[in-house]
């Protein structure tokens, strides 16, 4: 990724929830007619674990938070 993508997937994480919600919005609508070539089999399975893994730290995260 170059440095100008990096800045701005940072400056992005730094933005709050609703503001971030509006500009993955535009970003997807600005890029709906991409010609994306199609995903391998490792990628899913490693964008799927990705996922996987992040959704299990919110929720330990959220039983943490309720345990209080």
């Amino acid at each position: 990724m170059s440095t100008n993508a990096q800045e701005l997937i940072t400056l992005f994480d730094a933005l709050p929830e609703a503001a971030k919600f509006e500009v993955a919005v535009e970003i997807l609508r600005r890029t709906r007619d991409f010609e994306f070539p199609p995903l391998t089999d490792d990628e899913l399975v490693a964008s799927a674990e990705e996922l996987f893994l992040e959704l299990d730290q919110r929720e330990l995260k959220d039983e943490r938070t309720e345990a209080r």
